[in-house]
């Protein structure tokens, strides 16, 4: 197959899978309304690699097969390389406008840097090394969709996963088989996990000594018996229209607590286990972070030219783009977005062969930029905000332009040169992209998308050249 259209990958997450929302079992994800919008934006982004205006850059001619491929697969040993998968994570990002923060060319580039580095699973026995490079295969032939489970619930932080009152709150091995391991416990966010057709599960670094039952990764089809998801509440749970959540409606990423009830995972999907030092190690030194941080970062360069574009029309439809102070503020989230296309850049000109042989992005700017981007993507949600004022809070429906006060929401709905259905649609758009329900995961979601970013900006610290800085200091100083 090597490269899906949308109705193969619809077809394909048919299989029967455990799914849950708001205490009901969803037979058929879908034929499930709240789910059915969002799979459709998925499907689409495989049907934009069979586009000839784009076949080149989101596919490759894979050496080992001479299939096209998805572009998210190709290790990177150019700096050519580098440029082609930021054009293809662009493709992809602006096609949902940077909404959809795990579309497949996110962990199918994790799976890419994993089997790059195989000989660093090769340090538990050469069969984990085999393990993941067939599996890479396996999703690179087959152009699946991945979701991941990476983090334990929030039950004792306090604790270690083995000091836990329940053992198995956090996810842990029950006993290895000849054939296999069985897990049981939990794991969030599945992001998208109900609407892929696998799942990735590992740990973020955080594992300690005594930990070791719960130091594993492995990949499970998401219809394996005893996977369970338990969804948050869908954004399109009451099918709002697209009038009323043009975004929410579309690119809503329903996210899902992975519950494992005695899983069985066959030798052969099984990377690591009970090595705690190799599971903290794992996604910097295989440099998964580095190339899904440049997948990341990309996309939300799309976020951010979508946020500051209804910032100015916003601002264009009732003239206050006349003032100064509004100017402040909109070339304020102009300059911010120039300093996020530079980090981008800077992280592909200083990009380094690694000890596996391929060619990284920095990772510097990459966790620079993933610190400092919330920060300025809160900005501007902040500028929308302010721009649209109160606004946001009085739109009408879109029934009501239908209606015997038709007359009456035109005529004061209006904006500067624009009709009341026109302005209202984009005081709609600024709404849900920043105050909805919607909105406000999009927010949450950036926070925490590359994890705690006190321990991002703690080990930009810890990991900085401090000989360096110390040595400039004392030149400065005629030492």
């Amino acid at each position: 197959m090597s490269v899906r259209t949308g109705q193969q990958y619809i077809a394909g997450i048919q299989s029967k899978r455990e799914v849950w929302v708001n205490g009901t079992l969803v037979e058929n994800v879908t034929a499930y309304a709240p789910f059915r919008a969002t799979i459709q934006s998925i499907a689409a982004l495989y049907d934009l690699q069979h586009d000839p205006a784009h076949r080149d850059i989101l596919t490759y001619a894979c050496e080992e097969t001479g299939d096209r491929c998805a572009r998210a697969f190709a290790p990177p040993y150019t700096p050519d390389d580098l440029a082609l998968r930021r054009r293809a994570f662009q493709i992809y990002a602006e096609s949902s406008f940077g909404m959809l923060g795990r579309s497949p060319d996110f962990l199918n580039s994790a799976v890419m840097a994993y089997a790059t580095a195989a000989g660093f699973f090769g340090g538990e026995g050469e069969r984990f090394s085999a393990n993941i490079k067939r599996y890479y295969r396996y999703c690179r032939e087959n152009d699946l969709f991945l979701s991941h489970a990476t983090i334990p619930p929030q039950v004792d932080r306090s604790k270690a996963a083995s000091e836990q009152d329940d053992a198995f709150s956090y996810l842990r091995v029950v006993k290895e088989t000849a054939d296999g391991i069985i897990v049981r416990g939990a794991k969030m966010i599945g992001t998208l996990a109900p609407v892929a057709d696998e799942l990735l599960v590992f740990n973020m670094p955080g594992l300690r000594p005594g930990d070791e039952p719960y130091a594993m990764f492995f990949a499970i089809p998401i219809s394996t018996p005893g996977l369970r998801l338990i969804c948050r509440e869908p954004v399109n749970l009451n099918e709002r229209t697209a009038f009323d959540s043009p975004l929410g409606v579309r690119f809503d990423e329903v996210d899902a607590t992975c519950v494992f009830d005695d899983v069985f995972v066959p030798w052969d999907r099984v990377f690591l286990l009970k090595n705690v030092e190799l599971s903290n190690a794992l996604y910097d030194v295989t440099n998964a972070r580095h190339h899904t941080g440049h997948q990341g970062v990309t996309r939300g360069l799309a976020k951010a030219e979508l946020l500051t574009s209804i910032a100015l029309q916003v601002a264009e439809v009732s003239k206050t783009n006349t003032f100064l102070h509004v100017q402040e503020m909109l070339g304020d989230i102009l300059s911010s977005l120039e300093l996020v296309k530079g980090a981008i850049l800077l992280a592909e000109s200083t990009a380094r062969i690694s000890r596996w042989g391929t060619l990284c992005p920095s990772i510097t700017p990459i966790l620079s930029l993933r610190y400092h981007f919330p920060k300025i993507y809160r900005r501007m949600l902040e500028v929308v905000q302010t721009l649209g004022a109160g606004g946001l809070f009085s739109l009408p429906m879109s029934s009501d332009f239908s209606s015997p006060i038709a007359d009456d929401v035109e005529r004061y709905h209006r904006g500067a040169g624009v009709s009341g259905l026109e302005k209202t649609r984009l005081m709609k758009l600024a709404w849900d992209a920043t105050g909805s329900y919607f909105g406000q995961r999009q927010m949450l979601y950036e926070q925490y998308h590359s994890g705690d970013p006190v321990r991002l900006a703690a080990n930009q610290f810890l990991q900085s050249d401090k000989a360096r800085f110390n040595q400039l200091v004392k030149r400065a100083l005629g030492t």
